[in-house]
């Protein structure tokens, strides 16, 4: 080391040569073992610089050392770069900081599940049956699965599978904690809900808040005149012989009041007699109910349909309703239809109950990713103003949405205006900022294939599945299916046994899964709890899934370019057109350059559409789907858009001119939002 040391001297260099054991790199613990004297190390690191300057090194250690490292960072030509990498690092974290938080704060709320989605109503016994017995049951939902995959849908609906006697099937609950035999078991239903949310579905449960079965351990009990549980139902003074408490009707029809021996009294059932309504003015009750709650909510159930809600609470005083006919004799007065129901329904408090009920749920919707949803069902018929109360107010949450049933009337007087005055009656009327839903078809009304003529099925689908809001799709409509034909022998509704033209037997059939025997739905036994339509061989899901060209295919179509485009999502709805036969708008969303127009032809005859006076479309109009594959891809000038009966036509055009700024009473919009195309992100405007 002193040889090199000296030679670094005299080249004024430090030189490290091979083989030559360097004694400065010796660990301390190596120093301190030898017994080497520090004194020495310290000289023998003495190092001489190209400066006069002179430095001991106190720590020795391998690479440039720490005092030539602060001699020259010192230097300008290395601490200004470094400091403006320094500081340019700073204001790029800093500008990216604010640019995501001008992200977040531009960005429009996500759509929820419910939202994105169609809801699909399955009427569960005639769904798909598993065990043989010719009725639905929760494996066969399970089984058919993918066919939701299939169909882009996310949200599933399922009738009442609680533990009931099935004098209503199902609506008529003796527990509401258990699952009846005849669908499956607890672990059936556990399975299910396991299944769907690992393949990314919903489950929307049927609740009902109004009434049990007479079977119920709370009729019983309060029945016995339980100290807790006398005053669980609506009871009223009365006997065998003397009149009843009042003049109130079922909705199956005759009396809503039946004298019960046990008791001694009279039980009130606005449904049938066995279906005896709840007090829900009990805090004890509502409690109950609350519990039931929680108790779904907690096995991961993703929401409630609520269930007759409007007679949920009745006036305390009893009085009777006033007839629509004054001259009527009482003793005729025996349908729903004979009376105003000024004490029965939407009474006041109802929707503090509601809102009660949704505060509950609101618990478990603050799990990420886990909102639970919940819809009302009430048939307010004219009176929609009762119906919007459901949406709640700007202040407090009600439900989602209130199911609109609007659209069932379609076939009254099917063509375009009165397709434009229905889906009207429901926008114009609509709490602004709310989100709207379209129902055609369900459990308690005629499939409308049947009601509207099967002509018009492809063009109803294409309507609910571009029009603003949530589309609910009741089982089989997704290909067409139809009532089916009931004699007196084979009914089953009870509502059919009080009045045979009220049955809903006929648009209960079972599910047409393929033309092998029971059309799939049972493959195990020649059993049906009802019959099959006999059009099974052809009108069968697995037919239609072969055919492009069919009902299911398009539906398949138009619901996957619902959910890909983002006018459909976000955009605004604008009226265009409404005569006779057509009924025509368009789909748009401020900065995006594509934009759809619907011309749909409910008419009777075929028809010209002349939309030349309207300045915001394109001349001409290309066809990106039509309800008649044979005109896929054709181009119409707007002057003449040539539409058959029951045809539906899409066209996509391109445009960044939009048409809701000169027209804002023909247009509406929920969820509003803008789209900025050069980085391809939704905004708030």
């Amino acid at each position: 080391m002193p040889s090199t040391m000296a030679n670094g001297e005299e080249s004024g260099r430090v030189e490290l040569k091979n083989c030559i054991r360097n004694p400065g790199f010796d660990d301390a613990d190596a120093a301190e073992n030898t017994g080497s004297d520090p004194g020495e190390r310290q000289e023998s690191a003495t190092v001489k610089l190209d400066t006069d300057e002179e430095y001991n090194q106190l720590q020795p250690y391998a690479g440039m050392p720490k005092e030539v490292l602060l001699l020259y960072s010192t230097r300008a030509r290395y601490r200004v770069p470094r400091e403006i990498l320094f500081w340019l690092t700073v204001c790029c974290m800093l500008a990216l900081l604010a640019v995501t938080i001008t992200v977040i704060a531009l960005s429009p709320r996500c759509l929820s599940w419910w939202q994105v989605s169609p809801v699909y109503q399955v009427y569960l016994r005639s769904f798909k049956d598993s065990d043989g017995d010719g009725v639905g049951d929760l494996r066969g939902i399970k089984e058919k699965l993918d066919h939701f995959l299939e169909l882009h849908i996310k949200s599933v609906w399922i009738s009442p599978f609680y533990r009931s006697p099935m004098k209503d099937f199902g609506y008529d609950v003796e527990d509401f904690q258990d699952v009846d035999p005849l669908f499956g078991s607890m672990k059936d239903l556990d399975d299910l809900l396991a299944e769907m949310h690992n393949k990314g579905l919903k489950l929307i449960m049927d609740f009902i808040p109004n009434h049990t079965s007479d079977r119920h351990r709370w009729f019983n009990l309060s029945r016995n005149r339980d100290p807790l549980y006398e005053d669980y139902y609506i009871w009223a003074d009365c006997n065998v012989t003397s009149p009843k408490p009042n003049n109130w009707v079922s909705v199956f029809g005759n009396s809503s009041w039946t004298y019960d021996d046990f008791r001694g009294q009279c039980y009130l059932h606005q449904f049938l007699k066995e279906q005896p309504d709840l007090n829900l003015r009990n805090p004890r009750v509502r409690q109950e109910i609350i519990d039931i709650i929680h108790f779904w909510l907690a096995k991961g159930v993703d929401g409630f349909r609520m269930d007759a809600v409007k007679h949920i609470l009745e006036a305390s005083h009893l009085r009777d309703e006033p007839q629509v006919d004054p001259n009527k004799p009482p003793e005729l007065i025996t349908t729903e239809w004979d009376l105003y129901h000024d004490y029965t329904t939407s009474q006041v408090g109802l929707h503090d109950l509601l809102r009660e009920f949704r505060a509950e749920m609101d618990v478990y919707s603050r799990e990420p990713g886990n909102y639970r949803f919940m819809a009302t069902e009430s048939y307010d018929y004219q009176e929609v103003d009762k119906t919007m109360m459901y949406y709640g107010t700007p202040l407090l949450k009600e439900s989602d949405f209130p199911f609109n049933f609007y659209l069932l009337d379609l076939p009254q007087n099917i063509s375009g205006w009165w397709a434009k005055h229905l889906v009207d009656l429901w926008m114009t009327n609509m709490p602004r900022g709310k989100w709207p839903n379209w129902v055609v078809g369900n459990h308690d009304r005629s499939r409308i294939s049947s009601s509207a003529g099967k002509i018009y099925i492809r063009a109803i689908n294409m309507m609910l599945l571009t029009l603003p809001g949530t589309p609910t799709t009741y089982y089989g409509e997704e290909i067409g299916m139809e009532n089916i034909n009931i004699t007196k022998s084979q009914m089953q509704d009870p509502a059919g046994k009080y009045n045979m033209s009220a049955s809903r037997d006929p648009e209960r059939s079972p599910m047409q899964w393929n033309g092998d025997m029971n059309a799939g739905f049972n493959n195990k036994t020649n059993i049906t709890w009802l019959p099959v339509h006999p059009d099974y061989q052809t009108v069968n899901v697995e037919a239609q899934m072969k055919d492009e060209g069919s009902v299911l295919s398009q539906y398949r179509s138009l619901n996957r370019l619902r959910q890909s485009e983002l006018p459909f999502q976000r955009g605004w709805f604008c009226y265009i057109l409404a005569d006779t036969n057509v009924f025509s708008y368009l789909r748009e969303l401020d900065g995006h350059k594509r934009a759809y127009l619907m011309v749909i032809n409910f008419g009777k005859q075929s028809a010209t559409t002349d939309l030349s006076s309207i300045q915001e479309l394109p001349a001409d109009l290309k066809v990106l789907m039509s309800t008649n594959p044979v005109n896929d891809g054709k181009l119409f000038q707007k002057s003449r858009i040539l539409t058959e009966p029951g045809e539906g036509l899409m066209m996509q055009y391109s445009t960044y001119t939009r048409f809701h700024p000169n027209h804002p009473a023909e247009c509406f919009v929920s969820e509003k939002a803008c789209y900025m195309e050069t980085i391809d992100i939704l905004y708030k405007c």
